[in-house]
């Protein structure tokens, strides 16, 4: 983890703000599970529904900025569910062809139309909307905060501006970006400075920034209230374990009482984008907000790499076929508040030393320190 004091060599986990091992957020959790117990034992509509549901949901909802949320057990099965539940076979839905696999899931099991654009090109987008668009009731466009893969951002300012021509929903997953993304961590909407309500669903889960597991949806108070009583993975599943809810609490209030973990994280990314950029390593697409790829030529080139940085003391997984193509594997990288300068240049360090054994060409590791934007520093 990145807590502090913990593994500082781990570049694995999801904890951007840097409170893993925080003591209030164990607290919470373990406070929960004597007043609650550990889960609910029904669905919510059923007798699992416990006063810190909905507390949770107002206060993610004002949060984000939208009207209402809705929680639900499944990150993974919230977009299954959503995206088959919203639409028909008299409807059309477009979406990024590098979104995450639970939008691919539910797309496949959908009985509306679907088509691919190419990955962040709205060009595309909008060749599609306009050949096919007028042929279909509803359409629904789909993309994601930040991208889990590349650590791209999508342009949401033009993204809003062509669904809205074309009469489109837009569905936008943020499971990696709240938390992370603007400048108190409430999403690609802060970042780019547009009110989150021109976005008809904004998804996410609590597994990243929140620290524990479950999803979410935001929308108008309206749609909330149809979902809550008829999209399928809330209405037929368990409500999500009061523990879970109670830990995602404490994160999103810490979150607003100490907007600083957002600002370290920024600046910790951008450090590490500049020392992997200055040691010659490729980093595709990354905007350097959190997450952070190390592109290898093939697969066994990143598994090679893998395995000289595990022996070396750091945890850098590989994201190979079939999550990427064998031409694009990589290792992933996930900053977080709590790494420090000297964490972030060690771990370049060595992965110059694993490039340049699989073969690839990088600046001269014992020149890495006298490069100003790798220059050793400790916070």
């Amino acid at each position: 983890m990145c807590a502090a004091g913990q593994n500082s060599g781990s570049f694995a986990h999801y904890d951007y703000l840097g409170l893993a091992g925080d003591a209030r957020v164990r607290a919470a959790a373990i406070k929960a599970v004597e007043d609650f117990g550990p889960g609910v034992s029904a669905s919510r509509l059923v007798g699992g529904e416990r006063t810190l549901h909905r507390a949770f949901e107002a206060e993610l909802a004002e949060f984000v900025g939208h009207e209402a949320a809705l929680c639900t057990v499944s990150g993974y099965g919230l977009n299954v569910s959503l995206i088959g539940h919203l639409l028909s076979s008299t409807d059309l839905i477009i979406y990024d062809e590098h979104s995450h696999n639970s939008v691919l899931t539910g797309v496949g099991l959908t009985r509306a139309t679907s088509m691919a654009f190419r990955h962040n090109d709205l060009d595309h987008l909008e060749y599609l909307l306009g050949r096919y668009g007028t042929q279909h009731k509803r359409i629904l466009v789909v993309a994601e905060g930040i991208y889990s893969m590349d650590g791209d951002l999508p342009d949401l300012p033009r993204l809003i501006d062509i669904k809205e021509r074309y009469g489109a929903w837009l569905m936008l997953d943020e499971a990696h970006s709240i938390g992370m993304l603007g400048r108190t961590g409430r999403g690609i909407s802060q970042h780019f400075g547009i009110d989150p309500k021109n976005i008809e669903f904004i998804v996410g889960t609590l597994s990243k920034s929140f620290l524990s597991c479950g999803g979410f949806v935001c929308a108008s108070e309206a749609v909330i209230y149809w979902l809550r009583h008829t999209l399928p993975c809330y209405v037929y599943s368990v409500g999500t374990p009061p523990p879970v809810i109670a830990a995602s609490r404490e994160v999103l209030s810490i979150l607003q009482a100490e907007p600083e973990r957002v600002k370290k994280l920024h600046e910790m990314s951008r450090y590490a984008l500049m020392s992997a950029n200055s040691r010659g390593l490729s980093t595709g697409r990354a905007a350097g907000i959190g997450i952070i790829p190390i592109l290898f030529p093939s697969t066994q080139a990143a598994l090679h790499a893998f395995t000289i940085l595990l022996e070396m003391g750091f945890y850098v997984p590989p994201i190979v076929t079939r999550a990427v193509s064998n031409d694009h594997a990589r290792l992933r990288m996930f900053i977080c508040a709590n790494h420090d300068k000297d964490a972030i240049d060690r771990v370049f360090d060595a992965l110059c030393v694993a490039a340049q054994k699989v073969g690839m060409r990088t600046a001269s590791v014992d020149n890495v320190s006298m490069l100003p934007s790798a220059r050793r520093t400790t916070l």
